[in-house]
């Protein structure tokens, strides 16, 4: 009896049972008549074991599993131990896309091709997409031959790549919703029994539970990553705010917020000035606009330190193409700080600026009172007024007016001297003892200005005189039309007093009245009867005076003398229109000659 609960096929027990019944054993009918009902209890007995290795191997499965926390890692594990469990030549796993409408092949075991393994199906395509969307168990013994699902050309020749014939698929399902799907296949056909088909199942709902429990430990894992980020971020902007404050709180300058920020930052953080020429103008735009940081190219960010829309400054990172969020609002924060710095310290020099400003006002009363009270008035600022000043009249033309009053502050206060404005033009007192020099450095301080200069002077009481002999040569330059340029009361001699307080409407009717004719002339017909006269007047009338100093024939100067008549009448050798003549002829000369470069710097 033993025999029935060893591993022998039916057809040896029949031998066995004919054997004893020819030779006469009185069990034969006995064991005949209990062989089926032993068989069955062998089956069965067989079928429990089996089902218990099977569960065993289940329950170590799946307890294996639930130990796994990294998502990678148990998409591997599932498809690993399903094609264990089955023993089939290949397993795979899907995972369904809601917003796509399709599932992903995962992760596969076993398999060989490429093609195969980054499979996309649609949901009702193929096996695994009609297991992902229907949410039953699908089963093929042969999938090429297999009408029941819907084939499309490049899922059949990624199946055919890994040579699959035989395909079992089960849902893999949370809280009654799809996910995805498990599926073992083999290169051969066979059919699927239904105890396969159910240890599977019985799998993939393990499996389901361990993934989505593996997802959730990600996604707490994640969210406490982002909450110690988070909570350092915070911790880093608190610190930052303390520095900055500090900064603030001790009178630092921008160079200290931007040494705060650089250290914040791990990367090199400057301030420039909102006109700087390696920043791109449509970054400065965008920043100034948004109020945000803006990143640039090679792995720079700038934002735009601003205050009741004035550009006030640009803070530039170098060397940090991936600033965070946070990092980002910090730069923003050391932004804000800069403006109000630049704010406070615009403020104080306003304020400097109007002190300095009434000091040259007082400096330039006539007649100064107190002169001793100006000395030590100016001594606080640095000024020596007792040394070599030179007086400038500034008139800026169409230059922006408040850049042009604080770069002559600034040139000022850098200089030991003045600034201020005065009827409508701009005043400077520098030192110096070369006028024409101290022009000249105005003019490239502030750009194409025209300048009239006067002394130097080296006493309170001679600064009032100064000045006026400096707006008179500022006033007789404008009258000329020699704007953007600078000179003295020794290049423009008469002119001065006489253009001082005249316009160039008025100079130029004054030109017309007297030597209109001569120049209309010699325009029209290129000859040089202005130069005759005014050189007929230096050579005290001498005709062969005249004739050496213009290298020409006397006869020639004798016609042209008929012709100076012919056009400006007879009395024009009489004194009063001798007067009138060489004026204007000497103001036509002060215009030839700065036409040519040859008067003033």
């Amino acid at each position: 009896m033993d025999l029935l609960y060893e591993q022998a096929p039916r057809e040896e027990f029949e031998r066995l049972v004919a054997e004893a019944e020819q030779n006469g054993d009185p069990s034969a009918a006995k064991l005949r008549a209990i062989l089926p009902r032993a068989l069955h209890v062998r089956d069965t007995l067989e079928r429990q074991r089996t089902r218990e290795a099977e569960l065993s191997a289940l329950y170590e499965t799946a307890s294996d599993l639930t130990a796994i926390r990294d998502l990678h890692q148990i998409l591997r594990a599932i498809v690993r131990r399903a094609r264990q469990l089955l023993g089939t030549d290949i397993a795979y796993l899907g995972l369904n896309v809601e917003s796509e409408g399709a599932a992903y092949i995962r992760v596969t075991d076993g398999s060989v091709s490429d093609a195969f393994a980054n499979l996309k199906l649609p949901l009702g395509t193929g096996l695994l997409g009609l297991v992902a969307q229907t949410g039953q168990p699908y089963a093929t013994p042969d999938y090429h031959t297999d009408d029941r699902f819907e084939h499309r050309p490049y899922i059949d020749e990624a199946v055919a790549d890994e040579s699959i014939r035989a395909i079992l698929g089960v849902p893999m399902t949370v809280s009654g919703r799809v996910i995805g799907a498990l599926l073992a296949a083999n290169r051969t056909p066979r059919p699927f029994p239904a105890e396969e088909v159910q240890l599977l199942s019985s799998f993939a709902a393990h499996a389901a539970i361990a993934l989505e429990n593996a997802r959730l430990f990600e996604q707490v894992m994640q969210t406490n990553q982002q909450l110690r980020e988070h909570s350092a971020a915070v911790e880093m902007a608190a610190d930052v705010h303390d520095k900055l404050t500090g900064v603030l709180l001790r009178g630092g300058d921008s160079a200290d917020v931007a040494g705060v920020l650089s250290e914040a930052l791990d990367a090199k953080v400057e301030v420039c000035e909102p006109d700087d020429p390696q920043i791109p103008v449509e970054a400065v735009q965008e920043a100034r606009v948004t109020g945000h940081a803006v990143q640039l190219s090679g792995g720079r960010w700038i934002v735009a330190a601003t205050a009741g829309g004035d550009h006030l400054a640009t803070l530039l990172v170098n060397g940090r193409p991936d600033l965070d969020l946070a990092e980002r609002r910090t730069l923003e924060r050391g932004a804000m700080v800069t403006a109000l710095l630049r704010l406070v310290l615009r403020a104080v020099a306003e304020a400097e600026d109007r002190v300095r400003a009434d000091l040259l006002d007082d400096l330039l009363a006539e007649p100064p009172a107190n002169p001793a009270l100006l000395r030590v008035r100016a001594r606080r600022h640095g000024v020596r007024v007792d040394e070599p000043m030179v007086l400038a009249v500034v008139d800026i033309g169409t230059a922006d007016r408040a850049r042009t009053q604080r770069e002559a502050a600034r040139l000022a206060v850098q200089s030991g001297g003045l600034s201020g404005t005065r009827h409508g033009s701009m005043v400077l007192a520098l030192p110096g003892d070369d006028a024409l020099h101290v022009g000249a450095t105005v003019q490239q301080r502030l750009g194409p200005v025209t300048v009239g200069v006067a002394g130097p002077v080296d006493n309170v009481t001679a600064w009032a005189g100064a000045y006026r002999e400096a707006r008179q040569c500022e006033r007789a330059l404008l009258a000329l039309g020699r704007a953007g340029q600078v000179a003295d009361a020794a290049h423009l001699g008469f002119a001065r007093l006489l253009l001082g307080q005249s316009g160039p409407a008025e100079l130029d009717d004054f030109m017309r009245l007297t030597i209109g004719p001569l120049l209309e002339y010699d325009e029209a017909r290129g000859t040089e009867l202005a130069a005759t006269l005014d050189c007929w007047f230096d050579a005290s009338g001498s005709a062969t005076a005249v004739s050496k100093a213009l290298h020409i024939h006397p006869n020639t100067v004798a016609q042209r003398l008929e012709r100076i008549t012919a056009l400006l009448g007879e009395g024009w050798r009489e004194p009063a229109r001798v007067l009138d003549l060489r004026l204007a002829l000497r103001l036509w000369r002060l215009r030839e000659s700065f036409d040519d470069g040859t008067a003033g710097r």
